[in-house]
């Protein structure tokens, strides 16, 4: 994962977190920043997942807006 896209992109992609992973608080998108790592974290935390879980939904998000990561 690459931590630069999400962070080139965060204030437009914001609201579709908000929207994808709706467990998330306003708090916790906040504090994510852009970190792709901190990211799949707070989606670890709230929802429960495996790393690896998180990680490929956080992946197939990015995919979802144009995003890619190598």
């Amino acid at each position: 994962m690459d931590a630069n896209i999400l962070k080139g992109k965060w204030l437009q992609l914001k609201g579709s977190i908000r929207e994808k992973w709706g467990q998330l608080t306003d708090d916790d998108v906040d504090t994510v920043e852009g970190s792709a790592e901190r990211l799949v974290g707070k989606i670890q935390e709230r929802y429960g997942y495996a790393k690896q879980r998180a990680e490929d939904e956080v992946d197939a998000f990015l995919a979802r807006y144009g995003t890619t990561t190598p």
